[in-house]
């Protein structure tokens, strides 16, 4: 397969709906063994990963990547394990100091594989709704789901 061929796109629908997105970033996911063939065949979920903070590091937590069914017993690893993220300093430094303010979180909200063929995640920095947020976006969605009915 051709690099940049796969359109593989892997999203957190849950993380649009329990926060508020305020800023989003791009970060390179450093992976081992034969993750990367489990992600180009669709194989991970992002569902309840966030991002967190060791030493001026960034990692990402409870990311699901299956293990490759074509792989050898010595290469497998844990399917939940932390997963270091790559981005600038500048941008670990905006995060770290954003992510100190209370009710402030980075998600992750998709998976993708970029043009070069390297599996990237695009992260938010987000604040938790509150309840009649949550009723107001439902509300909001079944609106539009309304009118495009109509339309048709």
């Amino acid at each position: 397969m051709a690099k940049g061929k796969a359109k593989i796109e892997i999203r957190n629908k849950r993380a649009s709906f329990e926060y508020e997105l305020l800023e989003h970033f791009t970060a390179g996911i450093v992976l081992t063994g034969s993750e990367i063939k489990s992600i180009r065949a669709g194989k991970a979920s992002l569902v309840d990963s966030y991002c967190y903070f060791v030493a001026e590091e960034l990692f990402i937590k409870n990311m699901n990547v299956a293990e490759y069914w074509w792989g050898s017993a010595f290469s497998r690893q844990d399917p939940r394990r932390d997963r270091k993220l790559l981005l600038t300093r500048r941008e670990l430094n905006k995060l770290h100091r954003a992510v100190k303010e209370k009710g402030m979180t980075i998600v992750a909200t998709r998976l993708f594989i970029s043009d070069g063929g390297y599996a990237k995640v695009d992260i938010s920095l987000a604040r938790g709704k509150r309840e009649f947020d949550k009723r107001e976006s439902i509300k909001d969605k079944d609106m539009r789901r309304e009118s495009q009915r109509r339309e048709e």
